[in-house]
């Protein structure tokens, strides 16, 4: 993926954190609230906090933000 498309689903993620915070809880259970306020729509503190949480790898994590993002936009 190119950093523009990264560029734009971090302002997907940030734009609507409102509406989305609830189902990124539910997409990765293991986020706690403390987590997501703690991520506050960034890309970078979700994708930091899933690897963290789960043992992934970056890409792995990315990915798992792009599929999530294309469900929910």
């Amino acid at each position: 993926m190119s950093n523009h498309s990264k560029g734009s689903t971090q302002n997907m993620l940030e734009g609507n954190w409102k509406q989305l915070k609830g189902r990124v809880q539910q997409a990765w259970g293991e986020l706690t609230n403390d987590d997501v306020d703690r991520i506050n729509g960034s890309r970078t503190e979700l994708a930091g906090i899933l690897q963290e949480k789960y043992g992934k790898a970056q890409h792995e994590v990315e990915k798992e933000i792009d599929e999530f993002l294309a469900k929910n936009s």
